[in-house]
């Protein structure tokens, strides 16, 4: 009776650990699954802007307005 007793703490014991072992195993997969789906997120983002120079004309733009605000201002620059 006591060997029985013993076994099934054992037992309890070990499906208790195997559940904990479960569950952080879980998370981790979790946890590297978001990762690497923001990395993979971050570098299509990444390559449509190098592809279709994106940066070249939202730095165009900027400087189009840029240069329309300032050259509305009068300048008096004497040489």
């Amino acid at each position: 009776m006591y060997v029985i007793g013993e076994f099934l703490k054992n037992l309890a014991l070990f499906r208790f650990i195997a559940w904990i072992k479960e569950l952080i195993v879980g998370k981790l997969f979790r946890g590297l699954l978001k990762t690497v789906l923001v990395l993979v997120i971050a570098v299509a983002v990444l390559f449509v802007v190098y592809f279709w120079n994106l940066d070249q004309k939202l730095l165009g733009w900027a400087y189009k307005q840029v240069n329309l605000i300032f050259d509305q201002k009068k300048v008096d620059q004497v040489f």
